[in-house]
């Protein structure tokens, strides 16, 4: 019954980005139950994801890539057998493909135990399994964990930013990528020289232009301000101390030009008009085909593209799928 009370636990592993494209499948759940409550096991490096959201209760922060990685998981099962809000789990979802998650779910007692189909433990020790279909929008294959319990479809992220007033004629730009993608050896952006030829063409055209960034782009920010010759744009780098904040920002801006990075799967939410650099990764699958959401790419011919996740962890060395002209980038914005 709808109205039942349902405690139920989540999990789902990391980046923010992916904890945003999670979101869809939480709120159909919240929409199938609406009193219910729901915990979110997830990496302590996403726990922002929370300020977006009423959809979730509490969290349990997991450190499943730290040192103590098996430890986190006994952690894990042990709060998942305690339950939350003085009551038992009655039913958990989780993300992810790896064959022993089902037999992580079996040990949290946890009675519904709904995840991907993963090989014969799967089917024998969940509730459901769930095939799991990559060659679609992320948010669509998160979804489909849910497909057996509601006929809920939550097509896109939503978050909890009231609707701000426009900047006319603004262009907001937020050129970085995690740190921890450009350590791991994945790029996913042009250059700072290239970002900062973008704003200036962008400026010279008439644009209004903003330029923000989190911690992570501290030396790309750097190497725009050097290298840009029109300084009259809007520095908000530092200014927005936290994700909420820089929702906020997205939501006040007529365009959004980003690289493949947590902060586009916010404008989506927002459903900001957005422009996203691509290039080893695969846009059908991280943002949705829609009117507001437009990919920019370079004509590069690769036999392989997109490679990153499909072929290969790291990016190559000639990275052809990124040699992308500010002045395509430029002109495809204005």
């Amino acid at each position: 019954m709808k109205d039942e009370f349902k405690n139920i636990l989540a999990i789902n592993f990391g980046g923010i980005g992916d904890e945003i494209f999670f979101l869809p499948t939480l709120i159909s759940l919240k929409k199938e139950f609406p009193n219910s409550k729901i915990t979110l096991a997830l990496e302590p490096r996403s726990k922002s994801v929370k300020d977006l959201t009423d959809i979730i209760e509490d969290l349990f922060l997991i450190d499943v890539k730290g040192k103590n990685k098996y430890f986190e998981l006994l952690k894990l099962i042990f709060l998942a057998r305690k339950g939350n809000f003085n009551k038992k789990f009655d039913m958990v979802i989780s993300s992810g493909g790896n064959k022993f998650i089902s037999l992580l779910l079996y040990m949290t007692g946890i009675k519904e135990r709904y995840g991907y189909k993963s090989g014969a433990l799967s089917e024998k020790l969940l509730t459901k399994a769930i095939p799991l279909n990559k060659n679609q929008y992320a948010c669509d294959m998160y979804h489909d964990l849910v497909s057996v319990i509601t006929e809920q479809k939550t097509y896109l992220p939503e978050i909890n930013v009231v609707p701000q007033e426009k900047i006319s004629n603004s262009v907001l730009i937020h050129p970085g990528v995690s740190k921890l993608s450009v350590q791991k050896g994945m790029i996913k952006t042009v250059s700072a020289e290239v970002w900062a030829e973008v704003i200036d063409i962008l400026q010279d055209s008439g644009k209004k232009v903003i330029l923000a960034g989190g911690p992570d782009d501290k030396e790309c920010i750097e190497k725009i301000r050097a290298t840009l010759k029109n300084k009259n744009f809007e520095d908000y780098y530092g200014k927005t101390k936290s994700l909420k904040d820089l929702a906020i920002l997205i939501s006040k801006a007529e365009k959004f030009l980003c690289s493949d990075s947590a902060p586009l799967h916010v404008a989506v939410a927002l459903k900001t008009r957005t422009y996203v650099i691509f290039g080893p990764t695969d846009d059908k699958k991280l943002i949705p085909q829609c009117e507001f959401v437009t990919p920019i790419k370079a004509n590069d011919n690769c036999p392989i593209k997109p490679c990153l996740w499909e072929h290969r962890q790291t990016t190559c060395e000639k990275l052809d799928c990124l040699k992308i002209t500010a002045k395509d980038i430029a002109n495809v914005v204005i």
